[in-house]
């Protein structure tokens, strides 16, 4: 059957029209499966670009405890992660919201308390710096400390690093009780001085984010001891980062959460996974609607065929058989524009990923990349051909119904 169907599908027409309609029909098929493939590598790019930027400002793995959002003990904890093999430097961090008061505006940020002395250690902050420098500024007057701001906090209140670049922090009060005739005794204040400011291609650091030295942090939430509310690590050379993190866990037990990279941006990630998939579930639709014109060049290819299947008939073959020669027919034209269209699909993605030929259409100086990020993965041209197969056979079997009355 399988030989008779391949047969007929390469075999000329007696009417040419036939075989116009059968190669419109491998070239829908052709055209959604390449445009699958094209997209999904879209995404990948996307996905791999994400990467690329968290690598720039969150650590290799992250402790959280896993009840409670901050734990004591924090700076002894992170000198005994220090002395593992795989850990290059642990330092604990101090993460809290707070309103910022300065230049021509007020606003809320999320302010991370980082300690000075292994932040370089940990994160390479001083290449996301755009203007300034970073300084925890511990000689000035007073113990004024520095600041680093987001670039979309220092666009909103027009702070820039500079002698007289100021800012006020406000952080509710832990402890006490709240005099409702003098509200602003409920707040913890502090000075800061604008040191520089940074930029991480990304809007949930670019938006809000605002980095001050840990003990202003411990002050300013009324601490007195060594707590944190996480510890980030950097991994020693050579180490990966699946041996890291499971190092980690397994000096820690179950009191901590040890985040890899994806799991510390996993909303973003997840984000990306979930537009990436149902993407391609209505490009399988749109796939599975091209599909269905096959059977109408198999109703023709019946008629085309009448006198073949009355021989057929005549040599033994059962009205089933012939239908599933035809079933096989239009199986065999799905997968040929199935397989057509992967291999365009990964030639285009792989010359836009090597070439980037197609360029984003907006301020390259505002951009990360002035290209569409693309990256092929081979597991996703299984799933499209693993997909065109099972439509393959759901039209298989809508052709079966369709020749039933087939002599």
């Amino acid at each position: 059957m399988i030989f008779i169907a391949l047969r007929y599908l390469v075999a000329p027409k007696s009417h040419k029209v036939v075989n116009v309609i059968a190669r419109v029909s491998i070239a829908g098929v052709a055209v959604a499966s390449a445009a699958i493939i094209v997209v999904l590598s879209v995404f990948n790019g996307f996905t791999r670009l994400a990467e690329s930027h968290l690598s720039l400002i969150d650590p290799d793995v992250k402790v959280v405890p896993v009840a409670g959002k901050v734990f004591a003990g924090a700076d002894s904890l992170a000198s005994a992660l220090e002395d593992l093999p795989s850990v290059a430097a642990a330092m604990p961090v101090l993460q809290e919201r707070a309103l910022l008061a300065g230049g021509a505006a007020q606003m809320p940020v999320k302010v991370k308390g980082v300690d000075p002395q292994r932040i370089a250690a940990v994160v390479n902050l001083d290449s996301l710096i755009i203007d300034g420098v970073y300084s925890d500024v511990n000689g000035l007057p007073d113990s004024i400390a520095g600041a680093q701001l987001a670039v979309g906090v220092a666009m909103r209140t027009g702070l820039r690093p500079s002698p007289y670049g100021m800012a006020e922090l406000y952080m509710p009060r832990r402890t006490g009780r709240i005099n409702p005739a003098n509200p602003a005794a409920a707040y913890s204040r502090r000075s800061l001085a604008v040191t520089g400011v940074f930029r991480v291609d990304q809007p949930e650091y670019d938006s809000e984010y605002i980095f001050v030295p840990l003990a202003t942090m411990r002050e300013l939430l009324e601490y007195n001891g060594d707590e944190a509310s996480a510890i980030e690590i950097k991994a020693a050379p050579g180490v990966s980062l699946s041996a890291l993190e499971k190092d980690v866990r397994e000096a820690l037990g179950e009191s901590f959460d040890v985040l890899g990279r994806e799991r510390q941006q996993a909303d973003t990630f997840r984000m990306i996974a979930v537009e990436k998939w149902v993407t391609f579930l209505m490009l399988v639709f749109i796939l599975l609607i091209a599909s269905f014109n096959i059977v109408s060049t198999l109703s023709l290819m019946v008629i085309e065929k009448r006198d073949d299947m009355q021989v057929l008939r005549a040599l033994g073959a059962t009205r089933r058989s012939v239908r599933r020669i035809f079933a096989a027919e239009g199986w065999l034209i799905t997968v040929a524009g199935g397989v057509i269209g992967t291999v365009l699909g990964v030639a285009l993605a792989l010359v836009q990923q090597h070439f980037g030929l197609i360029k984003l259409a907006a301020d390259p100086a505002a951009l990360t990349t002035d290209v569409y990020p693309v990256e092929v993965h081979a597991a996703d041209a299984l799933v499209v051909l693993l997909t065109v197969a099972a439509t393959g056979a759901v039209i298989a079997l809508v052709s079966l119904f369709f020749t039933r009355k087939v002599s």
